[in-house]
């Protein structure tokens, strides 16, 4: 975890975990901008600071200062479980408010983090597993909106945008199969420079937004006015920053488990105390709640690189991004499809992940049966069905329409409930029977 490539080589590893994050980056502000009709350059503005807030994130939390940042290889950027809280304050009081309610969840996070390290008992690899593994599959959806465009239905290329989609998982798996070692790690960024070109002949490479892209830009916090503080913004974006913690310490946990080192209390805090840092400064810079992506610890687990400092070159090129324009959209020109298949292989990773931590619990215990089966069912209603919670208010909305939300709630109570209450048995209350092996660790994967 703590080797530094040659740099010929750390390049283009780092250039992987860039490609694969920057969707996400770009589409949170975009998907704002666009709901709240703001002009394209306001557009711009918010998704080069939202680069430039990732990758300073990224910096703090692969390579650490005193006592924040994990130093593990995550890449960090804003949480889409922000985009519909940000809309609806946004409409009401204006942007300077979803900035203010941002940097008030970044100080709240800082406080909390203690907190959530004396906790970690509490998440067992019951809870974990199950978190991760939901985190992982309940993204699978934004991979297939990838390949099939705005609205689905093949809106993105139809036949052709699904069979690019699967030539690119075929050739990220072909190479981790055939290829040696050196090439093997780099089978996703192949993956995507190949899809690229094969996208042209049919039809399904853009690169328009190149030519028209400007040569240097410099990302304007002033843009949007001062942050304002807002009581009812601030709720709904502290109740959203609960949400962003849980999710942090699953990617942490299962980043740790997957390089032997870093899951650990005093690395989950160090961990979260970085995701506050960055959502201050965020808040601060016109942009959003950061947390940690998932896509990193798939891509750490299929390509086998730990390097942080791989990641942190990630970090740095994102930095570079917010002020070169052009670069940024030589690196969105890559087709949807392209991405959407590298996606569904990362997302899939880290649902896997989850399970394999799973694998540690005892399941022939019913107790943990029904933990994971309420756990994974109650996350998914609102993968598959999207409008489920839609006759609910909006503040109940906002946990409710998150599966991870929901997973880590109900996994976190369940767990709570059948090993760490108190049973009645003969009339009398009696301890409650510790978890059998596997489902309980002061560490929490143990």
């Amino acid at each position: 975890m703590d080797v530094r490539p040659p740099l010929h080589r750390m390049v283009p590893l780092s250039l992987q975990h860039l490609l694969v994050s920057y969707a996400g980056m770009a589409t949170m502000p975009l998907l704002v901008g666009v709901a709240l009709d703001l002009p394209e350059d306001r557009i711009r503005l918010l998704v080069s600071a939202n680069l430039l807030v990732s990758g300073l994130a990224t910096l703090l939390q692969t390579l650490g200062v005193a006592w924040l940042g994990a130093r593990l290889p995550l890449v960090m950027g804003s949480t889409f479980t922000a985009i519909t809280p940000a809309v609806l304050i946004g409409r009401e009081h204006g942007l300077a408010a979803v900035f203010g309610a941002t940097i008030v969840a970044g100080v709240m996070t800082l406080a909390l983090a203690p907190w959530f390290g004396r906790c970690l008992h509490l998440f067992p690899p019951l809870v974990t597993g199950t978190v991760i593994a939901v985190i992982g599959f309940s993204l699978v959806p934004s991979a297939a909106g990838l390949i099939t465009g705005p609205g689905g239905g093949g809106g993105g290329g139809g036949a052709k945008a699904l069979a690019l989609a699967v030539a690119t998982v075929a050739l990220v798996v072909l190479i981790e199969r055939l290829a040696p070692p050196a090439f093997a790690r780099l089978s996703v960024l192949i993956g995507l420079a190949a899809g690229t070109l094969l996208a042209v002949p049919l039809g399904l490479f853009d690169g328009s937004a190149v030519g028209a892209a400007g040569a240097v830009a410099v990302p304007d916090p002033t843009a949007f006015g001062a942050p304002a503080f807002v009581v009812p913004a601030i709720i709904a974006m502290l109740v959203v920053q609960l949400v962003n913690m849980v999710e942090s310490v699953g990617d942490t946990l299962a980043v740790g488990q997957i390089a032997g080192r870093g899951d650990d209390p005093e690395t989950v805090v160090r961990a979260l105390r970085a995701d506050g840092a960055a959502t201050v400064v965020s808040g601060g810079l016109s942009s959003f709640p950061i947390v940690t992506f998932g896509q990193s610890v798939g891509l750490v687990s299929v390509t086998g690189v730990m390097s942080r400092h791989v990641v942190a070159l990630s970090g740095a090129l994102m930095v570079l991004l917010a002020f070169v324009p052009t670069l940024g959209a030589v690196v969105a020109a890559v087709p949807g499809p392209v991405l959407g298949g590298v996606s569904l292989v990362m997302f899939g990773t880290v649902g896997a992940v989850g399970l394999r931590i799973l694998g540690r619990a005892d399941l022939s215990d019913g107790r943990n049966l029904l933990t994971v089966a309420l756990a994974f069912g109650l996350g998914m209603i609102p993968v598959g069905s999207p409008d489920f919670y839609a006759g609910l208010p909006p503040y109940l909305r906002t946990v409710l329409d998150s599966g991870i939300a929901v997973t880590g709630l109900a996994a976190f109570a369940l767990n709570l409930l059948f090993h760490h209450t108190p049973r009645r048995t003969g009339g009398r209350a009696t301890a409650a029977p510790g978890p059998r092996s596997g489902t309980a660790s002061g560490k929490g994967l143990a």
